[in-house]
């Protein structure tokens, strides 16, 4: 799978995933296209697998005992089944960044939370990590508001900071796929208008795939929405056509509010 119907590019797919949380079968068979530099949007009920599935593209899971994958998670252009075991996850993070409901700054300066993953990464050029570091906050809409106080605690920014802080520290590394866990769900309407632009202003840089509770939120931001219910894909569509003329009765009654 290399092109959608509209003979875009993708990303990244899954291709008859599954997931078990030890014998609970969490995810099922699951086929859903990432396509390149859009938004993709997963909605649906609590509990109706968005996070697992969104966590799955960068083997969070991995760090818990009792996870299991079976199928594939493939990111082009190399065509990586990153479920692979002769893939490093550690990798797989680099390649593809994630940004959780609240924000989790390290406990660090905000110029040492942009660079981790460089650091990670070995890069020691000073000069180097300024330049990508200030490119980081320029394109998660920070650089203004902390220039001046680099060396100062993260943890000493807005909530709304912190979250565009982590975005940064997100794109320093360049990823090619970017993984947003419901990233306004913690924070005020303003702090929340302010990442809803900043994900708006990203998608010309980076594909995104987010999960949100909010159906509001999904039809202002996504190119492309999938409607998830007891860890199936029901639908998956151009968001405009999922929300205004959906195919199944399914999605229809979550949408309208009759069901959900």
């Amino acid at each position: 799978m290399s092109t959608t119907e509209q003979n875009l590019p993708v990303k990244a797919f899954t291709r008859d995933f599954n997931f078990y949380y030890g014998s609970f079968h969490a995810l099922k068979s699951i086929n859903l296209p990432v396509i390149e530099k859009h938004v993709t949007a997963l909605i649906g009920p609590s509990g109706c697998g968005k996070s697992t599935l969104l966590r799955s593209f960068n083997r969070m899971h991995d760090l818990y005992p009792g996870n299991r994958y079976q199928g594939e998670i493939v990111l082009n252009p190399d065509n990586t089944n990153i479920l692979d075991t002769r893939v490093d996850p550690i990798e797989v993070r680099m390649r593809v960044g994630m940004v959780f409901q609240k924000p989790n700054p390290f406990p660090k300066s905000i110029y040492e939370n942009v660079a981790y993953g460089l650091r990670v990464r070995g890069e020691k050029s000073r000069s180097m990590l300024d330049d990508k570091i200030e490119d980081a906050l320029r394109g998660a809409s920070l650089w203004n508001e902390v220039k001046d106080r680099l060396n100062q605690p993260a943890t000493a920014l807005s909530g709304g900071q912190q979250q565009r802080l982590c975005i940064a520290r997100c794109l320093a590394t360049d990823p090619e796929l970017l993984l947003f866990d419901e990233p306004t769900s913690a924070l005020d309407p303003i702090a929340t208008a302010n990442i809803e632009e900043l994900v708006t202003q990203l998608r010309d840089r980076v594909t995104i795939l987010i999960v949100t509770h909010n159906m509001q939120q999904a039809a202002r931001v996504s190119h492309y929405t999938a409607y998830m219910y007891l860890g199936e894909v029901v639908e998956y569509g151009i968001t405009d056509e999922v929300f205004l003329r959906p195919k199944k009765k399914e999605t229809e009654d979550y949408i309208t509010g009759r069901f959900g």
